[in-house]
């Protein structure tokens, strides 16, 4: 363990940050070790990582003083924040300047920051296409992370940013999965026509993640953008049919009918995915399949992942 390079993992107990410290932990001849941090080492989640091997440390993304403190004696740093547990992109933005800060203070070799296109650049405030959110958004959850980027660069902190995708893992936690509709059938619903969405496994970000810091410098100042498969609507819904064993409709609704659906965040992402379907070809050509294989040659198409997981996917 002397001789390992620590590599400090924001949001150690989340989907992101949890793939990445079990990659390291089941990397037994890697060169790193992981520092798990999280606000509460007590938690389940805490205590799990803990059982795992994993080093746990207290820090809190709003107390840039206990992450310098966590960062510190580190090689590697994975960054990210955490949009849908406050709804605030002004609190991503933050949070995100206290890692930057954090990392440049402690000295940090290399921070992977996971974010997302600012889709302002593609889309102004002045575009009607799409309903400006919050006053100074087009997809909050995206702008924030995306506006971030500068706040790593202009420190000269050494990152990769790294452009995740749609997670499959939605399907089971984010309320996504087909329903079944007054027929009894089910309906896979997404605002995507005939497009293509990228997507990933969850687990695959951290796997992915540990490719880039295996790598050394070499994705250092670039962006990396990965994904699973790139696929429409409809290939997911024919996809989940097979795995369910029971027909699956896809539901193509409009990012307008999506926006109002009412639940928390419908309007953020009823941007989102019109911003995909719309720039789908920039979208997609950020995320490199054979790139993101070749960083994690583990990496799992939809089917894969169905196999595994298909019985936590709530169809009520």
């Amino acid at each position: 363990m002397a001789n390992k390079n620590i590599i400090a993992v924001v949001g150690a107990s989340g989907a992101q940050g949890g793939g990445l410290v079990r990659a390291i932990l089941n990397d037994k001849h890697g060169g790193f070790t992981v520092r798990a941090i999280t606000r509460d080492v007590q938690s389940d989640k805490g205590k799990g990582l803990a059982a795992l091997g994993a080093e746990i440390v207290a820090a809190d993304l709003d107390n840039p003083e206990s992450l310098k403190k966590a960062f510190s004696g580190a090689y590697g740093v994975f960054c990210l924040t955490n949009f849908w547990e406050h709804f605030s992109p002004e609190k991503e933005l933050t949070q995100a300047k206290s890692q930057a800060w954090a990392a440049k203070e402690s000295g940090v070799q290399h921070v992977i920051w996971s974010t997302l296109e600012d889709t302002r650049k593609w889309v102004p405030l002045s575009d009607q296409r799409m309903p400006t959110l919050m006053g100074k958004y087009k997809v909050p959850h995206f702008d924030s992370k995306g506006e971030a980027d500068a706040e790593f660069a202009k420190r000269g902190v050494p990152t990769t940013f790294l452009l995740t995708s749609f997670y499959w893992d939605n399907l089971i936690h984010f309320g996504m999965g087909p329903k079944k509709g007054p027929d009894g059938v089910l309906a896979f619903t997404l605002p995507m026509g005939d497009k293509k969405l990228p997507c990933i496994a969850a687990e695959d970000i951290g796997q992915c993640a540990l490719g880039i810091f295996k790598k050394g410098r070499e994705y250092i100042g670039k962006t990396v953008g990965i994904a699973g498969e790139h696929l429409t609507g409809m290939q997911m819904a024919t996809a989940l049919a097979k795995a369910l064993g029971q027909p699956v409709r896809y539901n193509a609704v409009t990012p307008e009918t999506y926006r109002g659906f009412g639940f928390a965040g419908a309007e953020d992402l009823g941007n989102m995915f019109q911003f995909n379907c719309d720039f789908e070809s920039d979208f997609c050509g950020a995320r490199n399949l054979d790139q993101s294989r070749s960083l994690n040659p583990a990496l799992q198409t939809f089917d894969q992942w169905l196999a595994q997981n298909k019985s936590r996917i709530p169809l009520e």
